[in-house]
């Protein structure tokens, strides 16, 4: 008996020394953790989030389009400040992504390539109607019925064509993704779309520039959400 009761000590004591080493070994490591660490963003959950800025975009530039046509005024710098963020933030960092990234892979695999060609196609055809949105997004264009009429066919076609060609690579593209690459490489090009994010708009990245619309949609009256809330 006196055997056994010193064996269970001898366990007790070596249980107890190796539960305190290991909260001792946790919180060393969270320590040398930073305090605000990062959460991992997939490359599908990033360009999706993404496309959360191009929507919120759309809507102003269809408020943008109703105003032109019933020849009502607005601060001209929130139309050309929208376009720049279309210009900076989707056609030269989202859609170079998946231009450099994703379509090349679906190209190699033979997987959605007309799919592929059509989103390419439409990029481009962006980026003109993005350059005419910039030329006419001024107080002088405003005042002028031809100008006026040509800024609102402009995003009249911009919207048009995005809001299918995001849908379609939310719905489709990007779920797809996943079955052309390893687990690993996933992993890996969401740290690259991360890095690049950073080095392109800064330490805020992808914050700041949701920061930047939703002024931008004060400044029109578009920022209050219950604002389209039908009254049933």
């Amino acid at each position: 008996m006196k055997s056994e009761r010193r064996e269970f000590l001898v366990t007790a004591t070596t249980l107890g020394v190796s539960a305190w080493a290991g909260a001792a070994l946790g919180a060393e490591a969270k320590k040398g953790e930073p305090e605000n660490k990062e959460e991992d963003v997939s490359p599908g959950e990033d360009l999706m989030r993404e496309h959360g800025i191009l929507k919120r975009i759309l809507l102003i530039y269809g408020d943008c389009v109703r105003k032109l046509r019933s020849s009502q005024d607005f601060p001209p710098e929130a139309l050309a400040n929208s376009a720049k963020i279309i210009r900076s933030f989707i056609e030269d960092y989202h859609e170079k992504l998946e231009e450099d990234f994703l379509f090349p892979r679906f190209r190699k695999a033979g997987k959605l390539v007309d799919l592929v060609e059509v989103l390419q196609a439409q990029h481009h055809a962006g980026r003109r109607l993005t350059d005419t949105t910039l030329r006419l997004a001024t107080a002088a264009a405003q005042k002028n019925a031809e100008d006026r009429k040509a800024l609102a066919e402009s995003l009249r076609l911009f919207i048009r064509m995005y809001a299918p060609h995001e849908a379609r690579e939310d719905t489709v593209l990007f779920p797809a993704f996943h079955e052309i690459v390893s687990g690993r490489e996933y992993d890996a090009l969401g740290d690259d779309f991360e890095r690049r994010e950073h080095q392109l708009f800064g330490k805020e990245g992808f914050e700041g520039v949701v920061d930047r619309v939703a002024e931008i949609e004060k400044s029109l009256g578009l920022y209050d959400l219950s604002q389209f809330t039908p009254k049933l």
